[in-house]
């Protein structure tokens, strides 16, 4: 049974369509592989089997009898627990929340059961989101797979713990600041950052909405591209709840047409180092790219360190100041690193209406400026993160002689939210400790499809997903 949680979504959808594997096997090879290890990851919050066994039946029926199928159907899945998911628990991590029931699916979610997909549950993040790990007072600590002492990241870090493990087949996280693609590089998994409105926001606690709209998404999560690309497809589309929604049809590149593409790769950011197996990850996914076929050049652009402060008076200063009323007064309610946002937020004087603005123009004026350099090399390679993932409770880390600060460990992500493009996590190689190590392959906005395509030839080339060490 536990063989059946090992396979890409994609192959369990084609094994179901062909009657090799029944959706009722499947689902039940999960929800025991969630029995036995979710103890030791902690990556559900409410697993409901009662209604996953009924749809995989549902499932099974619909197979026997000839039904049209979906592209995910009869697949395990799970979503992080601040999409909203009928009659599950909807509370982003947050007492201040405990208790909420969605009342009514997302629409991404709605996409997704109707492609046939059945969510086994919800999972783990950090308090409100605001942290690069996963942990709150509702639930405890998420735990790595690949190291039960290590975080598996935030904030979707509930969401690729599960997924790493074999306890779901794929999923959905948000990321605002680096929360899908830094917690994919921890537990190496994929997951896809999409241009705002490409895939609806909509039914997402804190809504997209005022700066956060700028820069917060929800996307996908699974262990390959090809699922990646799957789940992409049945989510995307126009919805008007979202408000950076456009009406962009899906567009495959021809492979005559990628090779083509021009492929700029960095190590670093000139500011902030990473690890040696970091750089080698980078020169791995380069040297493949070129081997493939791609024209391929070191380049970095030009206001990358400008995009990362920015970055934070949108996602810092504006979101504290979002989150100060609805914690004013809930101190004693808040889980310590939710305090030790909210302290670093209110470090720095609150947003007038002039220096909001003024932050809105700057953040055109650069996005124009990066997007001009882009016109010579439409795929960026970089690094996910300056370091794997780390020990619970660490704040910094010694690199080539300087030391690295947890907010700035992950500007590789944050660059990326603020300029609104699509950017891709994938695995590539490991650790002088033996663990994950993504890489990040972005384009200009709307391009999911390029950096969906980029990323399955470096997938293919560096070998992809590797199975942690759980047991089975």
């Amino acid at each position: 049974m536990s063989e059946l949680t090992c396979l890409p979504a994609r192959e369990m959808a084609q094994l179901i369509c062909r009657k090799e594997v029944s959706p009722v096997d499947l689902v039940e090879a999960h929800l025991t592989r969630i029995e036995k290890l979710n103890p030791k990851v902690n990556a559900f919050v409410q697993v409901d089997a009662k209604r996953a066994r009924q749809q995989a039946r549902a499932a099974e029926q619909a197979v026997m009898i000839g039904d049209p199928l979906g592209p995910l159907h009869g697949v395990p899945i799970s979503l992080k627990s601040s999409i909203a998911v009928a009659g599950l628990r909807y509370e982003a991590g947050t007492r201040l929340r405990a208790g909420c029931i969605a009342s009514q699916d997302a629409v991404l979610v709605s996409r997704l059961k109707a492609a046939g997909a059945i969510v086994l549950g919800v999972t783990n993040t950090p308090e409100l989101l605001m942290a690069w790990e996963t942990d709150n007072l509702l639930y405890g600590r998420t735990n790595n797979p690949w190291d039960l002492s290590r975080t598996s990241g935030g904030s979707s870090g509930g969401e690729s713990a599960a997924i790493a493990s074999r306890c779901s087949a794929g999923g959905v996280g948000s990321d605002g600041g680096g929360s899908i693609r830094v917690p994919a590089h921890f537990t190496g998994i994929c997951g896809l950052k999409p241009t705002p409105g490409r895939i609806p926001a909509t039914g997402h606690f804190p809504e997209s909405v005022g700066p956060f709209a700028l820069l917060g998404v929800v996307g996908p999560m699974a262990r390959t591209i090809t699922d990646l690309k799957i789940l992409f497809e049945v989510m995307q589309g126009l919805d008007y709840g979202d408000t950076s929604a456009a009406p962009v049809p899906v567009s495959w590149p021809k492979p005559e047409d990628l090779k083509n593409v021009r492929i700029a790769y960095f190590e670093d950011d000139g500011r902030t180092p990473v690890t040696p197996e970091t750089r080698v990850a980078i020169q791995t996914a380069a040297k493949a790219l070129q081997e493939a076929g791609f024209h391929v050049e070191p380049f970095r652009p030009d206001g990358l360190e400008d995009a990362r402060q920015l970055w934070w008076k949108f996602f810092g200063i504006a979101g504290g100041m979002l989150l100060g009323p609805m914690t004013k007064g809930h101190e004693n309610e808040l889980s310590p690193i939710l305090k030790e946002f909210l302290s670093w937020a209110a470090a720095e004087p609150v947003h007038t209406g002039e220096s909001l603005l003024d932050s809105w123009i700057q953040r055109d004026i650069l996005r124009a400026k990066i997007f001009r350099q882009m016109r010579d090399y439409p795929v960026l390679l970089c690094p996910v993160a300056s370091i794997p993932a780390f020990r619970h409770g660490e704040r910094e880390w010694q690199i080539d002689g300087k030391t690295v600060q947890y907010l700035d460990a992950w500007s590789y992500t944050e660059w990326f939210n603020l300029l609104g493009t699509p950017a891709v996590a994938v695995p590539i190689g490991k650790s002088s400790d033996g663990l994950p190590i993504g890489v990040q392959i972005s384009a200009v906005p709307w391009q999911e499809e390029l950096v969906l395509s980029v990323a399955e030839i470096v997938e293919k080339e560096c070998g992809g997903w590797r199975a942690p060490p759980m047991p089975d």
